[in-house]
């Protein structure tokens, strides 16, 4: 089952799925880095995106038949908008889908597909219509929240992620979906209360893989906000360059300054890093007045 994740500066990232089915793997349907998490065992969907991704299982393996007996099945008509989604060809995939036996994973899989094209009506539409047959998908519960944060309704999505959290308490995704919804209400400190249960459970649940975004309707201030925190989570966690990632884009935002992030007691463990001191220094001669 698909879900997304929406965390970063202008990002609301697309998570992976289970592995593929042996049909699946034969035409090389390795979804990647935008969908992610298991699902029930009906409703099998793409493998899971980045390695690094935690609790992602590994391809099946496809058994080799005897010489001149080996049998290939067509791909369904689901497998075939998998692969079309792999590729970024969302429209051909969403036909695919539309074709094939309806199902919450079909639906949630459309949903996904119109969102990446920034289609948030009927994306929208599919998150419900995946919800009337399972109502209690966590996953898709979550997806439907980054709608509601992308219209910048974020007590709707603050809603449905708490809904989501009910059927899948652990899950440090959703928890990390509902810190950044919560920071970008401006509640900071219930927005970094909740990243560090996101941090117990999946200490690198702030790492950056490479998953395609959706745009985060977050203002430039509440962006920096978000990606300060970020790099408090990742520093709490140890992820060195994670943490200058992050607190390059909090500095490049002006929700801080190198004089305050020098003598932050949390960076302290940062200060005899040299990226660190070169990322300060940098910034530094940004926005040192020029001589006229």
């Amino acid at each position: 089952m698909f879900r997304l994740d929406y965390h970063r500066s202008l990002t609301a990232l697309i998570h992976p799925p289970e592995p593929f089915t042996v049909t699946s793997i034969l035409f090389g349907l390795l979804l990647t880095a935008m969908f992610a998490a298991p699902s029930p065992a009906s409703a099998q969907s793409p493998a899971a995106p980045a390695a690094s991704v935690p609790g992602a299982q590994s391809p099946a393996v496809v058994p080799v038949a005897p010489a001149a007996t080996v049998l290939t099945a067509a791909p369904t008509q689901e497998e075939l908008g998998d692969s079309l989604a792999l590729h970024q060809r969302y429209q051909a995939a969403i036909a695919a889908y539309s074709k094939a036996k309806p199902s919450a994973a079909v639906w949630n899989k459309m949903g996904i597909a119109y969102q990446m094209m920034f289609n948030l009506s009927d994306a929208t539409r599919c998150y419900k219509e995946s919800l009337k047959i399972e109502s209690r998908n966590s996953q898709v519960l979550n997806n439907l929240a980054t709608i509601y944060d992308s219209l910048k309704n974020f007590a709707a999505a603050e809603r449905l992620y708490r809904k989501s959290l009910k059927y899948q308490p652990q899950s440090a995704l959703v928890l990390k979906n509902l810190g950044t919804n919560l920071m970008a209400q401006r509640k900071y400190n219930r927005g970094w209360d909740v990243y560090k249960q996101a941090l117990a459970i999946d200490p690198q649940i702030f790492e950056d893989r490479n998953a395609p975004r959706v745009q985060n309707p977050a203002s430039v201030q509440e962006r920096g906000a978000m990606n300060y925190y970020m790099a408090l989570g990742c520093v709490r966690a140890g992820q060195i360059d994670c943490a200058l990632q992050y607190l390059r884009m909090a500095l490049d935002e002006g929700f801080t300054n190198p004089k305050k992030v020098a003598t932050d007691v949390a960076f302290a463990s940062l200060r005899e890093n040299p990226d660190f001191k070169q990322l300060l220094a940098s910034q530094s001669a940004s926005k040192a007045p020029v001589a006229r």
